[in-house]
Formats: structure tokens, C-alpha cells, sequence
């Protein structure tokens, strides 16, 4: 009886939509058609979905465009391309809205030597050809840090770093040092640029750099991103990796920053590196890389 009252709900069902499809002039055969397209679109956008809150497991504000890269042969096998991609992300709510700040970390009043700008138009063309170093600020006001970084400007990979809750020229040097035993082209020219901040021009720290050979560059200007890859690099720490989203304590926070720079360093991959990891792009010179745009933040 139960069975009998399904199938006479089912045929009722079946005569009204023919009905309805008669009324618009539309045939019962596209109307079924549609449908299963409809519902293999919402299924393929599902598994796409899936793939990329895999893929952001581990990094958790990776872009689009990356995203595309990292998981081109499912979405290959999904028949999703890249446009397609954006619209189910964006169709899913699942785009990343950067974050604007900007705290002052450099102070150039001091009485240290000024260096002059060695790197303006140059053609950056290997790995540890030129070291680019800033300071970051991150935490609240209560709870505050400063992230000294050494940036290769050709491979983008992070060379030497440290979590310092000072200005001091400490944080800087133990990042610098960090970076030079890293070293992997011992025999290479090597620049390095900077601001003009009085953590650079300090005695010691230009006492370290000219005992490996290191020749020593700065910004110019006063403009706060003349410094154009090291302020990228800071950016993509911030906004990407969020390492100032958590109140910490100091041990709990150097952790963070050491597994967010791992990540940084080993599996996302650079647009400027034509998606190639800093790592993989470290290791390697034949590779031209993608330059920041040609403006006054790059020429300062």
C-alpha cells in the first residue's frame, strides 16, 4: 500500500512538471538535463571546496592564483580551470581580504654612517647576490614584538630571522648572523640593503658584515616601502601566515614564527619565483624572476 502511494506521488509529480514544461515550451528531456547538470555543478564545486580547505590546513590565507598552481591536477581531473576556480571560491565566500598596517620602525636619526643605494635597477639575477633585512612590528600594544628579517631578493627565501621585544640592535644581529651561517654561495658577491635605520649603520652590525665581505646598500628615501621585497616578505608573514593574530607568550610565539617561516620556505609557492618555493628557487640561478612594479617604491 505504501508503495502504491509512492508511485502515485511519483507519477503526480512527473505530470506536473510536464505540464509546467509544456506551459513554458521547454520539453521534459532538457529540464532533466538541466537538473543533472546543476546538480554535478554543485557537486564538483563541493570537491573543490574540499581541495582547498585541504590545501589551506596549512596555509590558511594562501591565495587564489596559488591555490590554482598547487592543485592543477584535481581540478584537471574536475574539469575546473582557473576562472572557474575564482568563481567557486568566490561564490563560497572563501577569498582573502588583505589587511592594511603600518607601525614606524625605523629611526634614521642617529649619528652612524649613511650608506649609499647600490641595488637601484639592478638586474637581480642569482641567489645571495643581495640580502634585503627589516624589522616588523607585531603584537598589541600590551603584548608587542619585532621580527628582524634577512630576505634573499632573488629566491624570496627568509635566510635568517629573530623575535626580539626590543628595537635594539640585537634582534638585527641575530638575524644577520643567522643568515650568514646559512650561507650557501660562500664565493658570490653578496650585497646587502636596508634602511637607513640605526640598527644597520650600527657599529657592530657593519663590523659583521665587512668581516664576511658583504657590501653594504641603503634606501635613500623616506618612503616606508623603497624597501619593496623585504615589505612584501613582512606582508605575506602577517596577512598569510597571521603571526600576530594570537596573544603569546615569547617561547610560544618564537615557535610560531619558526613554523610559519618553514612554510614560508618550503611549500608556498612565489609568484615572483613563477611558483617555484623559495626554497626550490634558492637552489637554483636559471630562473628570471618576476620584478616588483617598476615605481618609486622599488627606486628609493
Amino acid at each position: 500500500m505504501f508503495t502504491r502511494a509512492i508511485d502515485r506521488y511519483t507519477k503526480e509529480i512527473g505530470e506536473s512538471i510536464a505540464s509546467t514544461c509544456k506551459l513554458l515550451g521547454v520539453s521534459r528531456q532538457v529540464y532533466y538535463r538541466s537538473k543533472r547538470s546543476t546538480l554535478k555543478g554543485q557537486q564538483r564545486a563541493f570537491e573543490v571546496v574540499n581541495l582547498v580547505m585541504d590545501e589551506r590546513k596549512q596555509l590558511p590565507r594562501i591565495g587564489t592564483r596559488k591555490l590554482y598552481y598547487k592543485l592543477q591536477e584535481p581540478l584537471q581531473e574536475l574539469h575546473v580551470g582557473r576562472d572557474k576556480l575564482f568563481s567557486i571560491i568566490k561564490a563560497n565566500h572563501l577569498e582573502i581580504k588583505p589587511k592594511r598596517s603600518y607601525h614606524v620602525t625605523t629611526n634614521s636619526h642617529h649619528r652612524f654612517h649613511k650608506h649609499k643605494n647600490l641595488i637601484i635597477n639592478m638586474d637581480i639575477c642569482r641567489p645571495e647576490q643581495v640580502w634585503v633585512s627589516d624589522i616588523t612590528y607585531i603584537g598589541s600594544r600590551n603584548n608587542h614584538s619585532y621580527l628582524a628579517l634577512v630576505t634573499d631578493a632573488y629566491s624570496k627565501k627568509i635566510v635568517g630571522y629573530d623575535l626580539s621585544d626590543s628595537l635594539g640592535t640585537e634582534g638585527s644581529i641575530r638575524a644577520l648572523k643567522m643568515a650568514v651561517r646559512k650561507r650557501v654561495y660562500k664565493k658570490e658577491t653578496l650585497i646587502h640593503h636596508s634602511d637607513r635605520g640605526f640598527q644597520y649603520c650600527s657599529e657592530e652590525y657593519q663590523k659583521i658584515l665587512s668581516k664576511n665581505q658583504i657590501i653594504t646598500s641603503m634606501t635613500e628615501s623616506y618612503d616606508p616601502y623603497a624597501n619593496a621585497v623585504a615589505e612584501r616578505v613582512n606582508g605575506i608573514l602577517k596577512d598569510e601566515f597571521q603571526i600576530e593574530k594570537y596573544s603569546l607568550n615569547r617561547n610560544d610565539m618564537c615557535t610560531l614564527i619558526k613554523n610559519s617561516i618553514e612554510k614560508y620556505n618550503s611549500i608556498r609557492p612565489h609568484y615572483s619565483c613563477y611558483m617555484l618555493t623559495p626554497e626550490q628557487m634558492h637552489l637554483q640561478n636559471k630562473t628570471k624572476i618576476r620584478t616588483y612594479k617598476k615605481n618609486k617604491y622599488l627606486q628609493g
